[in-house]
C-alpha cells in the first residue's frame, strides 16, 4: 500500500511538472461538468426577471471556460440550450409584447434573438462535430445518413440545436437562404422523435404541434397532425406544462379561428399550480406570461 501511494505522489508530481497543461485542462473540465449540470438552479426560480439578468454572465462564464475546453459536450449542450431559451424568454417575448407601442425597438429586439438563436446552434453543431467528426459536412451533404449514426444520448443535444435553428428561420421570414434550412431543422427533430419520443415530458411532441401547422409538404391534415401531437405531449407532461397549452393555441386555435378553444386552452395554462412541480416552475412563468399577453390580442388574432 506504502509503494502504491508513493508510486501515485510521484506520478502526480510528474504529470504537474511536465504537463501542467493537463493539470489546467483537467481542472477546467471538472468546471465544465459543474457550470453544464448548474440547470435546476434556474429551472426552479420563481423570478424570470432575476433569471433573465443573471443568464448573460452564466452563459459568458461557460462560453470562458469552453474557450480552455473546445470540446466539452456537456457546456456546448448547456450553451445550445441556454442561449436558446434566453432568445425566446427574454428576447422574443419582449420584442412581441412592445410592438404596438415601439415597433422599432420590437424589431431591434427580434434581430438580437435571431443572432441568439445562431451562435445557439453553432455550439449545437459544435457539440455534434465533437462527438462525430465530420458530422457538419456529411449532414449538409447526407443529412440522413449523418444523423443515423446519432444515439438516444444525443437527443438533448439535438434537439436543442434543431430548436436554435427554428427559433432563427421563424424570425427570419426575408431571408430565403435560412428559410431554405428548414428541411435541416425537420430532419433533426425526426430523428429525435425516433430515438426517444418521450423525452422531457413531451417536449419534442411538443415541437410538432407548431410545426405540423406551418410544414409545407406534410401528410395528412394538419390539423389532426398538431392535435395528435398535441395530446401525446399532453399524456407525456400529465398536464403540467404550460408550453403545450400555448402551443396548441398559437397555432391551431389561431388558424382555425376557434375562439372559444383558444380561450379554453390558454386559461388551462394559466391554471397551471407552479408551485406543485418545482423544476417546471420557470418554465411555466414564462408561458403562462406568454398567455397572459396572448389574451389581450383577440381582435387582432380573431376576426
Amino acid at each position: 500500500m506504502k509503494f502504491r501511494c508513493t508510486l501515485c505522489i510521484q506520478l502526480a508530481l510528474t504529470t504537474f511538472l511536465f504537463s501542467g497543461c493537463s493539470v489546467k485542462k483537467l481542472a477546467m473540465n471538472q468546471l465544465g461538468d459543474a457550470l453544464s449540470g448548474g440547470g435546476d438552479v434556474f429551472s426552479s426560480d420563481d423570478d424570470p426577471e432575476l433569471v433573465g439578468d443573471a443568464l448573460p454572465f452564466s452563459l459568458k462564464l461557460m462560453e470562458s471556460v469552453l474557450s480552455e475546453t473546445p470540446e466539452h459536450e456537456g457546456l456546448l449542450t448547456s450553451l445550445a440550450s441556454g442561449f436558446t431559451q434566453y432568445a425566446y424568454g427574454w428576447v422574443q417575448l419582449d420584442a412581441d409584447e412592445i410592438e404596438d407601442d415601439d415597433y422599432d425597438r420590437s424589431v431591434e429586439l427580434r434581430e438580437r434573438a435571431i443572432k441568439l438563436y445562431k451562435r445557439a446552434n453553432r455550439y449545437g453543431m459544435r457539440g455534434l462535430e465533437a462527438k462525430y467528426p465530420g458530422f457538419g459536412d456529411e449532414f449538409r451533404s447526407n443529412e440522413n445518413a449523418a444523423l443515423q449514426r446519432l444515439k438516444a444520448e444525443d437527443v438533448e443535444l439535438l434537439y436543442w440545436t434543431a430548436l436554435a435553428w427554428g427559433g432563427a428561420i421563424s424570425l427570419s421570414l426575408d431571408d430565403m437562404d435560412l428559410v431554405g434550412d428548414l428541411a435541416y431543422v425537420e430532419a433533426m427533430m425526426l430523428r429525435a422523435l425516433e430515438l426517444d419520443p418521450d423525452w422531457e415530458m413531451g417536449s419534442i411532441q411538443s415541437f410538432f404541434i407548431t410545426y405540423e401547422m406551418s410544414r409545407m409538404n406534410g401528410e395528412g391534415d394538419p390539423v389532426e397532425n398538431a392535435t395528435r401531437f398535441y395530446r401525446r405531449a399532453l399524456d407525456l407532461s400529465k398536464g403540467k406544462l404550460a408550453s403545450i397549452y400555448v402551443s396548441y393555441a398559437e397555432s391551431v386555435a389561431v388558424d382555425q379561428q376557434d375562439k372559444e378553444l383558444f380561450l379554453a386552452t390558454l386559461n388551462k395554462a394559466i391554471e397551471i399550480d407552479v408551485d406543485e412541480n418545482p423544476s417546471l416552475r420557470l418554465n411555466n412563468l414564462l408561458y403562462q406570461r406568454r398567455a397572459k399577453w396572448l389574451l389581450t390580442r383577440l381582435d387582432w388574432l380573431f376576426l
